[in-house]
């Protein structure tokens, strides 16, 4: 029977493929690594901080939560569907957050930083694949949105773009959705709109992140490969 291996080894690991995947980016870009800790105890969370990793995601606010309060100095990240009446317990916990993608919750987002007298870093989530399934807009509306959250929205720093490829058994499938990220994030940099520079591309998971690393993302958000697969429990 073999051996659970480590978040350690794990992380170890990792390591290596980021920069082994880096070497082959024409992007020379920075990587950083998001650990996905939604489902895993605090524990793991120090197990992982232990090998260096400050940057922390979840998908539910009220898990964020309870993991900033028990480690406030590391970065947390929400990465999940942000619920508008979710903004107001998060706004002051989070480093950035990934999901952006209406109006509405921009709306929600400014309101609540102007409260705390903070601006609040975001990512405009796409939904690059085109799947019912996911989140996010579609990639021909993301100009104008831009140009409306940067114009009315002053508490919010648009810092760049989400998105996620499709689940595919062939990893090389990926890679088509990947440069479209890129492609867009170029194309809204030349548009010059009041200012904005994306300069953040979120894209790669634990089944994905080496292609999304060659071709240009600057953050990786990778649970699975970090903490081992996990048993969900929708009351979380």
């Amino acid at each position: 029977m073999t051996m659970e291996k480590t978040v350690k080894e794990n992380l170890e690991k990792v390591s290596y493929l980021i920069n082994e995947a880096k070497s082959k980016s024409k992007y020379n870009q920075d990587v950083k690594l998001i650990a996905v800790s939604k489902t895993v105890d605090v524990d793991k969370v120090s197990e992982a901080a232990d090998f260096g990793v400050i940057d922390f995601g979840e998908n539910k606010p009220q898990e964020l939560l309870r993991k900033a309060e028990v480690f406030p100095s590391y970065n947390w990240h929400q990465i999940g569907t942000l619920q508008k009446n979710k903004v107001k317990h998060i706004i002051d916990k989070v480093k950035l957050i990934h999901s952006l993608d209406s109006v509405d919750l921009a709306k929600e987002i400014d309101k609540r930083a102007k409260d705390k007298d903070i601006t609040i870093q975001c990512l405009i989530q796409i939904n690059i694949s085109k799947e019912e399934s996911k989140h996010g807009l579609d990639e021909n509306n993301v100009v104008e949105f831009v140009k409306q959250v940067s114009e009315n929205y002053k508490n919010i720093i648009i810092k760049g773009l989400m998105g996620m490829a499709p689940y595919e058994v062939e990893k090389e499938n990926t890679r088509i959705y990947f440069k479209k990220m890129k492609e867009l994030m170029s194309l809204i940099n030349t548009k010059n709109i009041n200012g904005v520079m994306l300069s953040e591309l979120s894209m790669g998971m634990s089944n994905d992140y080496q292609i999304a690393i060659e071709e240009g993302a600057t953050m990786v958000r990778l649970g699975t490969v970090i903490f081992g697969e996990r048993i969900y429990n929708k009351n979380i």
